[in-house]
């Protein structure tokens, strides 16, 4: 039975900064308060992308695939599986994986999304696991692709400045060498309320609500404890200590939610990755963002063991350890 390894990544980010002080000033013009120090202090997000209008979560998808294709050497045609994890799609159907084929030209390839909020990325990475493992495909590109800006009140500053736009994407590839050691996933769908967004299309018109929506509390609580659990059954899994983990790079939501989660598991903080600085929540981009851009500065360095993790709306939450 072959290994899933991870052999590339790549991203994508819109050319577009909007900086804690850009926000704050447009939020003025709405009349909603808010500044830089009270963004930093509560969240600890300093900047965030945003796509200009027309830009959909496909075009940034494509991108960083192309991206990991480069980083890993090998054609669009050896593809055999695209999994997108989105929440933003621009389309009901056909999927944006379906579209990002058509983009890089993947023909005949299986092609299909994936919606677990910001777990998505974990949901997909354990999905292309299993396709490698059972021999049902040799090469898998996982993309995790959010234009979450579509979707924000912009009256309500407790959730439109924490999130960003990005796409992340990483190559799976069958290998005799271990590389995906565990997946853990979990969900308890009574806690729908918590982080939703419930808007919908129904006989031509969109019916509901169709803005993000948060209890922060409630989420913080939720996200702790089960990102704790979750990170020690894959560990335990894997025959893994926590302590042998040489990086973690969580979800990034909120850098409160990551410096408890980090004491908890009692692994150091700057074995943490965070980019949510730079990049805000981008939900099911953020770990692929992350996980990229710490291969890229070189601290992510192979045969490192990797811990992945995602939490979000459903309430889902999943975690992936990887041997790079």
């Amino acid at each position: 039975m072959s290994y899933a390894k991870i052999i590339g990544t790549g991203s994508c980010l819109p050319a577009r900064v909007v900086t804690n002080d850009d926000l704050a000033a447009e939020l003025a013009t709405r009349g909603v308060e808010t500044s830089d120090e009270w963004i930093v202090e509560r969240t600890g997000i300093r900047q965030r992308y945003m796509v200009e209008p027309g830009t959909t979560a496909t075009d940034l998808a494509a991108i960083a695939a192309r991206a990991a294709l480069e980083d890993a050497g090998i054609e669009p045609q050896a593809i055999d599986l695209i999994i997108v994890a989105t929440s933003t799609a621009e389309y009901l159907f056909p999927s944006t994986a379906c579209l990002v084929q058509a983009r890089l030209g993947c023909h005949g390839a299986a092609a299909f999304d994936v919606q677990a909020a910001c777990t998505g990325f974990a949901y997909a990475m354990a999905t292309a696991d299993s396709y490698v493992r059972a021999g049902r495909a040799r090469n898998v590109l996982v993309i995790g692709s959010e234009t979450f800006s579509n979707i924000l009140d912009w009256d309500d500053r407790r959730t439109c400045v924490l999130f960003g736009d990005g796409a992340g994407a990483v190559v799976l590839s069958a290998s005799d060498e271990p590389g995906v050691l565990g997946v853990h996933l979990g969900a308890d769908g009574s806690q729908e309320k918590i982080l939703y967004a419930a808007g919908h299309v129904a006989n031509g018109q969109v019916t509901g609500d169709p803005f993000l929506r948060m209890d922060g509390q409630a989420v913080f609580k939720q996200a702790v404890n089960a990102l704790a659990n979750s990170a020690q059954e894959v560990c335990r899994q894997a025959g893994v200590q926590l302590e042998e983990i040489d990086w973690m790079v969580p979800h990034q939501a909120n850098v409160r939610i990551l410096n408890f989660l980090s004491r908890k598991l009692g692994i150091a903080p700057e074995k943490v990755v965070i980019t949510l600085d730079k990049h805000a929540n981008t939900s099911a981009a953020s770990v692929p963002l992350a996980l990229d851009a710490a291969r890229r500065d070189g601290r992510i360095k192979p045969g490192q063991l990797v811990l992945m993790q995602g939490v979000g709306g459903g309430f889902t939450w999943g975690s992936v350890l990887i041997r790079m």
